[in-house]
């Protein structure tokens, strides 16, 4: 089993087919519906200057727009950074036909977990199409929404799913569905982060804007039933059957604070993160769940990045990897 303390200890530091019905006009019409059907979907609804999914309106509070799309590859590069490049931690062996990547928004990890297990079928799924359209191909993406009852024809060996926190409302009922669609002995592994942010040494403290963020962010997404839960994916996955549930915890420093050099750059790494995810994390939670204007969530940011980028302030994320097996049984 892997140390739990990896990365250190902080208090140190679809195409159309007109010939269906032999009418061309009918033909035509199909197309355009479907073309226009794509357009609204790639598209999206915009908000406060920020584009979100279509698809299921208002589900996913985080933009998918260009900004987002870019943020969210170089947070793949922090989990790699984290993990020493593996890509998975569960001990999934070679004979994996049928993989899952739940919530896979750009595609970047399933494209890599593609390349690298080629006799793999992989099919990445999220609300939002912002996926590349040349991939490897034993990928495929899908537009679906988990939460609703899985209609895949084939069981998957493997299922993967990272920043899935404050997506789900029933969190019980995706295990379940996951632990259903899994091949006995087959693997799911969990990858996330957790609020509030942590500190061991007081520096980030109430009379901070970052821990005052902190604490807002956990309360919007509470109070829409969405809440933040990956401290209890390891229970919450051995209440539904899997069994050889293991849980590794990691952390990211919010900025370069900490003396560890490894540390110091993924905190590098995570400051730009934070700093280019912020609007994104706060404004739809901020203006439809807490009811602050786009005006006063722009001004109340403007102290939480200078504490992002506070070195005095010793905060950081906590990182939580926790997967397991379904019985051969």
């Amino acid at each position: 089993m892997q140390d739990p303390t990896a990365l250190g200890d902080v208090s140190d530091v679809t195409p159309d087919d007109s010939s269906v019905s032999g009418d061309s006009a009918l033909g035509e019409e199909i197309a355009e519906s479907t073309a226009s059907l794509r357009s609204s979907l790639y598209d999206g609804v915009t908000e406060n200057g920020r584009r979100y999914h279509k698809y299921k309106e208002g589900k996913y509070v985080l933009p998918s727009d260009e900004a987002e799309s870019d943020r969210l590859d170089l947070q793949h590069q922090m989990f790699l950074m984290t993990t020493e490049y593996k890509l998975f931690l569960a001990p999934i062996g070679p004979n994996i036909h049928n993989a899952l990547d739940v919530g896979t928004g750009t595609g970047i990890w399933a494209i890599d977990f593609a390349q690298e297990r080629p006799e793999c079928r992989v099919i990445g799924v999220d609300l939002s199409p912002i996926q590349p359209v040349f991939v490897p191909e034993n990928l495929q993406f899908e537009i679906d929404d988990v939460e609703e009852p899985w209609t895949w024809s084939q069981k998957f060996d493997y299922i993967h799913a990272r920043m899935m926190t404050a997506s789900f409302k029933n969190w019980e009922n995706f295990f379940k569905q996951c632990f259903d669609n899994l091949t006995p002995g087959g693997w799911i592994e969990m990858q996330d982060t957790h609020m509030p942010l942590h500190c061991t040494d007081g520096t980030l403290n109430e009379s901070t804007a970052l821990w005052k963020w902190s604490d807002m962010i956990v309360n919007a997404t509470g109070s829409i039933g969405h809440p933040l839960v990956a401290h209890q994916y390891k229970k919450m996955m051995e209440d539904v059957g899997f069994i050889d549930v293991t849980e590794i915890r990691f952390v990211w420093p919010q900025n370069s604070w900490p003396a560890d050099p490894r540390l110091k750059e993924l905190g590098r790494w995570n400051l730009v993160n934070t700093l280019d995810g912020l609007q994104g994390y706060s404004m739809a939670l901020m203006t439809r769940v807490l009811g602050m204007s786009s005006e006063e969530v722009e001004l109340f940011l403007v102290d939480v990045r200078k504490d992002m980028k506070n070195r005095r302030i010793h905060a950081h994320w906590p990182i939580y990897f926790v997967y397991g097996r379904k019985p051969e049984k």
